[in-house]
C-alpha cells in the first residue's frame, strides 16, 4: 500500500495553526511570529511534506494565475448556466490578456470558507482573485485578500463588498423594478417572489425593486409573498407548489434566477395551471434556460460573459500598474426585461386542477 501524501492540513494540525499560516510560512510571508514559524517548519519536517512543485516552480510570483471563486452547495445541484458563464466569459479575456485562468467553488457555508480562498493565492500563486457573491459581499475577506498583496475584482457585489474593491455587474435592484413594472402593466397586483440563499444580497435588491415598482403603484409591497430558494431548479419546484395552495395567491410570480423560475413551471404544469392564463412566471439571468422550457420564460437579461471579462480586465490593469489607487469603481453594464409567453396578461380567476 502506498502512504498518502500529507497536505497543507496535515501540517496544520501537527503545528496547532490554520492553513493561512502555514502557506505564510511556506513562502516566506510577514507577520508571523519567530517561534510559530519555528513550530511550522519542525511540523513540516517530521510530515516530510513538500510543497505543490507547480506553486514552487512559480515562486518568483509571476504565475499570471488568476482564479475565480464560485460559491457551492454540496447538497444541492449546481446552477444551470450561471457559473460556466461566469467562466467562459473569464477564461475568453485571460486568453487575450495572457493569463491563466483557474476555477475554484468553495462550500458557501463551510466554517473555513475565507481560508479555502485564502489559500489560492500560496498554494496556487494566484495574482488575482475574482470573488462572486456571497463572497464579493465579504468586506472582511477582500481587505485580507489585498493585505496579502493580491488584487481583488468582484461580480454582482452588495453591501459592504461594494465599496472596498473594483466591482462588476448590473443594477439589480432596476432589473427587479423592469420586470415588477413588466408584470404590473399586464394587470398583475398579486405577487410572489421566490428569493435566493440567505446572504446573496444580489437576489435581496431584485426583490427592493420589485417592492419599489409596487409602491410606484399605489400598492403595498409587505402583502408580497416571499419564499426563500437556494438558485436550484427543485427549490423552485417545491416553494411553488407552497403557493399554489397559498389562500391569496399571486397571480405573478417573479424568481430570483432562471433555473427557480424553471422548477416553478415544471410544478405549475404538474398541476394543471395554466402559464400564463392562471399563473405569470418570471426568471432573470436569461441563461439557456430560460429559451427552452415552455412555455419560455420572461426574465431579466444579465450580461455574466461580459461582467466577468470585465472583472479580468480590471485585475491586469491593477496588475500592470495603471491604476494604484484606493478610489474603488463599480462599472455598472447594461440589462434588459426579455419579454416571453410565460408572463401574460392577469385573469381574474385562479383555477387549480387536482394531479
Amino acid at each position: 500500500m502506498t502512504a498518502r501524501i500529507p497536505t497543507i492540513d496535515d501540517v496544520a494540525l501537527h503545528s496547532g495553526v490554520g492553513r493561512t499560516t502555514v502557506s505564510r510560512v511556506l513562502n516566506g510571508g510577514p507577520n508571523v511570529r519567530a517561534q510559530v514559524r519555528d513550530r511550522v517548519l519542525a511540523s513540516v519536517a517530521a510530515l516530510n511534506y513538500r510543497v505543490n512543485p507547480q506553486a514552487r516552480s512559480l515562486a518568483g510570483g509571476g504565475s499570471r494565475m488568476l482564479a475565480l471563486v464560485l460559491a457551492s452547495d454540496l447538497e444541492a445541484e449546481p446552477n444551470s448556466f450561471y457559473a460556466s458563464a461566469l467562466e467562459l466569459g473569464a477564461l475568453r479575456e485571460c486568453l487575450v490578456l495572457g493569463y491563466q485562468l483557474m476555477t475554484r467553488h468553495v462550500p458557501q457555508q463551510s466554517p473555513d470558507r475565507r481560508e479555502q480562498v485564502l489559500e489560492l493565492m500560496t498554494t496556487q500563486r494566484c495574482q488575482g482573485l475574482i470573488l462572486t457573491p456571497p463572497f464579493a459581499d465579504d468586506a472582511t475577506l477582500i481587505g485580507e485578500i489585498r493585505r496579502q498583496g493580491c488584487q481583488v475584482a468582484t461580480i454582482s457585489p452588495g453591501g459592504p463588498g461594494r465599496s472596498v474593491a473594483d466591482g462588476v455587474g448590473i443594477d439589480d435592484e432596476a432589473g427587479g423594478y423592469d420586470i415588477a413594472r413588466h408584470l404590473l402593466d399586464l394587470g398583475h397586483r398579486r405577487f410572489a417572489f421566490i428569493s435566493g440563499i440567505e446572504g446573496h444580497l444580489s437576489a435581496e435588491r431584485r426583490l427592493d425593486g420589485l417592492k419599489r415598482a409596487l409602491r410606484e403603484r399605489g400598492l403595498d409591497p409587505e402583502v408580497v409573498t416571499v419564499l426563500r430558494g437556494d438558485f436550484t431548479f427543485r427549490s423552485g419546484s417545491l416553494l411553488a407548489t407552497r403557493l399554489f395552495d397559498h389562500p391569496d395567491r399571486p397571480t405573478a410570480l417573479v424568481c430570483a434566477n432562471d433555473d427557480m423560475a424553471a422548477g416553478a413551471l415544471s410544478a405549475a404544469h404538474g398541476r394543471g395551471l395554466d402559464v400564463p392564463g392562471h399563473l405569470s412566471i418570471t426568471g432573470f439571468d436569461d441563461t439557456p434556460v430560460s429559451e427552452i422550457v415552455w412555455p419560455p420564460l420572461a426574465t431579466v437579461h444579465q450580461p455574466l460573459k461580459d461582467m466577468s471579462g470585465e472583472a479580468v480586465r480590471i485585475i491586469a490593469g491593477r496588475l500592470a500598474g495603471k491604476r494604484r489607487d484606493a478610489d474603488w469603481r463599480f462599472t455598472v453594464l447594461p440589462h434588459a426585461v426579455v419579454p416571453r409567453a410565460s408572463a401574460g396578461r392577469a385573469e381574474s380567476r385562479f383555477t387549480t386542477v387536482s394531479a
